[in-house]
């Protein structure tokens, strides 16, 4: 409806039909059932997505006060805290939470949205976009932050860390697969070209 406003004439945004109605009022009579399945499909999503982000959120945040090997008794300082492998643990923690929270707050702000129909123009569809790029993100971390916590952990046992490390990466790559179609479904559906030329004139 936008596309067409950008090149009719002023007096067809308002000009009324046989029945009395607006162009906005035929698309929003028309498009209720679309905006009713739209909101419940975004609420069912959301109250999903929060639960998942939430726990990740909860275990980051106790794994980040229980680190590997404990503290040193004397100085207080973790034990490995010169070990490169405890610094990307700790990394990976810090980054992994913060994405967390992120999206646990996207979603959120989809569930607190009011749901009115030019919320799904672009309101909606971002904060979704956001929220499951940085679920993507805590994921992959996460995973990343568990792997340096094997290597702290395991030392210099190669035979057991490897194939743990390959069996972490099976939940990321399974979380794209399922959910990165829709993730480009929606960032195209948003942010694609317009049907118009943009150096179109209005018609007169």
């Amino acid at each position: 409806m936008q596309e067409v406003e950008s090149i009719v004439p002023e007096w067809c945004k308002e000009a009324k039909n046989r029945h009395g109605d607006t162009p906005y009022e035929v698309l929003s009579n028309s498009h209720k059932e679309l905006v009713k399945e739209g909101a419940e499909w975004m609420k069912k999503t959301s109250e999903s997505f929060t639960v998942v982000g939430a726990l990740i959120v909860t275990i980051l945040f106790a794994a980040a006060f229980t680190l590997p090997g404990g503290n040193d008794q004397n100085t207080g300082f973790p034990m490995f805290l010169r070990k490169r492998s405890f610094m990307i643990f700790i990394i990976s923690d810090a980054v992994s939470f913060f994405a967390a929270s992120t999206s646990v707050l996207m979603f959120l702000g989809i569930l607190t949205s009011r749901f009115a129909q030019e919320d799904f123009l672009e309101s909606l569809p971002r904060k979704l976009i956001i929220g499951l790029s940085t679920l993507f993100i805590s994921i992959a971390a996460m995973m990343v932050s568990f792997s340096a916590a094997l290597l702290i952990t395991l030392q210099d046992q190669w035979w057991a860390i490897i194939p743990i490390i390959m069996m972490a990466s099976i939940p990321v790559a399974l979380f794209v697969w399922l959910q990165f179609p829709l993730l480009v479904e929606i960032f195209v559906s948003t942010y694609a070209p317009r049907i118009f030329n943009r150096k179109m004139k209005p018609w007169l």
